[in-house]
């Protein structure tokens, strides 16, 4: 077995795993802690990494399903939804997850999900105009996994190339990286640390899981631009999800506070 179909296969399945766990976790705990965090933002969150499960396990299938256009078709779903619906999710459940005096307003949704929808709508145009065949990543005895191939026969134009990653730029590594910002907003001007004494912590672990996020996809898209072939290098976005699902289990795990029997 190669790198290649270690990569492509075993690392996003066992990031999928990894965030419908967290899922899981979510939804075990919300019945009691909801009443203090908002029911909202724990539905949402929930949503958010039922989705994120979702996105990474049918990773494998942009490879296995067959020779081109199976992968361009695959890949195009996947992203537009990480950046149609995933992200912006997780934008606005931060926004009920650390709870302010007044409830989201409506048009801070709106304005999500349209820019969501945007840069998904960008991303899909360029891959199917950038996209022209497929390539054998790798062979396991009968199964060939095919790559998509940017312009087979030529090289891509720097414009495409900068249009496609700015666009996961803004979504869904700036929608993380907002949230992680609105998050350390809210642990420095936390009111109540004296009678929900972990909650600083709980925010710094979920703070430092939607940067490692974000720069892990930040980092593996400009490693594709200076990089020989992509698929090594997208490795880093697979690990990095999976040390960010580890960082934001301990902050689902962790109690508000440092004797939580009324919440068992």
């Amino acid at each position: 077995m190669n790198f290649n179909f270690i990569i492509v296969f075993f690392l996003p399945i066992f990031a999928g795993m990894m965030y419908f766990l967290m899922a899981f976790e979510v939804k075990r705990t919300s019945k009691f802690r909801s009443m203090m965090f908002g029911e909202i933002g724990f539905k949402k969150i929930e949503f958010a990494f039922t989705m994120f499960g979702i996105y990474f396990i049918t990773r494998p299938l942009q490879n296995i399903l067959g020779a081109h256009p199976y992968p361009l078709i695959i890949n195009c779903i996947r992203q537009f939804f990480l950046m149609a619906v995933i992200a912006p999710s997780i934008l606005v459940a931060i926004f009920h997850w650390v709870p302010t005096a007044n409830d989201t307003q409506h048009s801070k949704k709106i304005a999500a999900y349209t820019i969501g929808i945007l840069m998904g709508i960008m991303f899909v145009l360029v891959n199917s105009i950038a996209v022209t065949g497929s390539k054998i990543l790798s062979t396991w005895g009968s199964i060939n996994m095919y790559d998509p191939v940017w312009f087979q026969y030529a090289h891509p134009p720097i414009q495409l190339i900068l249009i496609h990653l700015i666009c996961q730029l803004v979504s869904p590594a700036g929608f993380l990286l907002l949230a992680a910002t609105y998050v350390r907003h809210r642990r420095h001007n936390y009111q109540f640390a004296n009678i929900y004494t972990l909650i600083p912590t709980k925010w710094k672990y979920l703070e430092a899981s939607l940067v490692i996020f974000a720069i892990s996809f930040i980092i593996a898209g400009v490693a594709v631009i200076f990089g020989a072939y992509y698929t090594y290098l997208w490795a880093i976005y697979f690990v990095g999800a999976i040390v960010s699902g580890g960082f934001e289990m301990i902050s689902i795990k962790l109690p508000p506070r440092e004797i939580p029997n009324d919440l068992k």
